[in-house]
């Protein structure tokens, strides 16, 4: 919603008594109204929906209680359906009225009265209802995070599956380290991004608690069924203490988790926009998500993964943010009890995951140059070192210093990997240890061979083709067991949709 719809709305003219009246002797100012009213009615327009849901849930139970009367509540709910039929932004809203509660309730007044419309609000605080507004939208925000990280994972398997053999190098410290598999490397990210979906799940799980008929603060008189409202509007549980009603940890909860899906994107476009680069080469972004240079020609950017990690720096800082903003209220403001930046979280995380996916789909991964980069690399040193031990019974630190010896001779001599003789290894091992090792060239050129490396790994989660094998199975479960997650949770709230609609229809008819 713009503000200048909000501003024109604002200068309607309007016959009814306003809320502040009643306690305040001057109307806004126009400057609170500017920067207060507005930015708040343009953020709870983004959650119509679940306004609409809260006012049909509690109006319902009050009729169902006895709290209104039936031809009250019917009155109500006929306004509601209407409303509910209309696109968010054809919902008349005049900022001097006040936050999307009194919108609604000036809607009803002008419809049915305020006699009658004013007893929608029994039983409840302007609190609890955006607090159950707020974990509305939340839910719902995240499941569509999780089916874009679904579609994410999906992508990152299908390139870990074509690459299970495509043998690289592996890096620490920006030097080679051992061979590695490139379909190992992603895996590793899939398994991260499954903790993520985990984060989510757990976050929604206390999201997905019903905060209505907590009140203010201390609950009310009012005979409420709490049960009611929690079944037709799909929660998973109560809000057990009704101080704890208006708190949003639940959303600390959610931006956290957010954080690390970012932080998940962050590392793996790293390592690509690095290995993307012409000293490397390894891999190469799709014309498609690439930007060209309006001085250098020959430049193809990979503005995608550019995006991505520019996107992921300010996720550092969201957590901190809300939790810094809680921090200044204590227990007596509950308007700090809220989190401006989560609609950013949640719209970065959902775009961001779903680039990357293109990104990741249409990933050209250059299996020539990562074979090549291995010719002339030291990096299966360590292989080495092992084989020593197993046939020779030295310690391996022992060794250690015998190979890194040898390495320094090779290096000082201009000599490569498949040059290392069995000679040339004796001579080290005398220099470190006074020792000579006496193994053969074949196996001295057989522990040095990368592929070999690779084939040897036997330890569980290795690069080993049978360890890539099972962590393949392992990842397509997981992200079975994920989307069945995702699956069971819409289900839920359709049922709870439905059973609404069913209970506000029985009472309307």
């Amino acid at each position: 919603m713009e503000s200048a719809s909000l501003n024109a709305m604002t200068s309607s003219t309007s016959h009814e008594t306003l809320l502040a009246e009643a306690r305040l002797s001057s109307p806004p100012a126009s400057r609170l109204t500017k920067h207060y009213a507005l930015p708040g009615l343009e953020r709870e327009r983004r959650q119509f929906h679940e306004f609409v849901a809260v006012d049909l849930a509690h109006t319902t139970m009050l009729v169902e209680q006895g709290i209104v009367s039936t031809a009250t509540g019917r009155a109500i709910l006929e306004q509601l359906l209407a409303i509910r039929d209309m696109e968010p932004s054809d919902f008349p809203v005049d900022a001097r009225k006040g936050s999307f509660l009194l919108q609604m309730e000036s809607y009803l007044f002008s419809a049915i009265g305020e006699d009658v419309g004013g007893q929608m609000h029994t039983g409840r605080s302007r609190i609890d209802q955006g607090a159950t507004v707020r974990r509305l939208y939340k839910r719902n925000r995240i499941l569509d995070v999780m089916d874009r990280l679904n579609e994410f994972q999906d992508a990152v398997a299908e390139q870990a599956r074509r690459h299970a053999h495509t043998i690289m190098p592996g890096y620490t410290h920006m030097q080679q380290a051992q061979p590695w598999v490139f379909g190992h490397y992603l895996l590793s990210f899939s398994s991260r991004l499954h903790d993520s979906f985990e984060r989510l799940a757990q976050a929604y799980g206390r999201v997905n608690r019903n905060p209505l008929g907590t009140v203010g603060l201390a609950g009310t008189s009012w005979p409420l069924n709490r049960e009611r409202t929690t079944e037709l509007l799909g929660f998973d549980g109560l809000v057990e203490n009704s101080k704890l009603g208006r708190e949003a940890f639940d959303a600390a909860d959610a931006i956290c988790a957010l954080s690390f899906i970012m932080a998940d994107l962050n590392d793996l476009a790293t390592d690509l926009h690095i290995w993307s680069s012409t000293e490397f080469g390894l891999v190469e972004c799709d014309d498609s998500y690439c930007g060209t240079s309006s001085i250098f020609p020959q430049k193809k950017n990979p503005v995608a993964l550019e995006t991505i990690r520019k996107a992921a720096g300010p996720a550092v800082t969201w957590l901190g943010a809300a939790l810094a903003t809680f921090r200044a209220e204590g227990t007596g403001d509950q308007a700090m009890r809220t989190v401006s930046h989560i609609d950013e979280a949640f719209s970065t995380t959902e775009s961001m995951l779903d680039l990357f996916t293109g990104v990741i789909e249409t990933l050209i991964v250059h299996r020539d140059r990562m074979a090549e980069s291995l010719k002339g690399s030291w990096c299966t040193a360590s292989n080495l070192a092992d084989v020593i031990v197993r046939e020779r019974g030295l310690s391996f630190r022992q060794v250690h210093h015998i190979v890194a010896r040898a390495v320094r001779n090779c290096v000082a001599q201009g000599l490569s990997p498949n040059e290392l003789t069995s000679a040339r290894l004796d001579e080290a091992a005398f220099e470190t240890a006074g020792v000579r090792l006496r193994l053969s060239d074949c196996a001295v050129q057989e522990a040095l061979d990368p592929r070999r490396f690779v084939e040897t790994r036997i330890t569980d989660g290795s690069v080993g083709p049978h360890q890539v094998a099972r962590l393949l199975e392992h990842a397509a479960q997981e992200r079975a067991a994920d989307r069945q997650w995702v699956s069971m949770a819409r289900t839920h709230l359709d049922r709870s949709q439905r059973m609404l609609i069913e209970a506000v229809v029985k009472l309307v008819a």
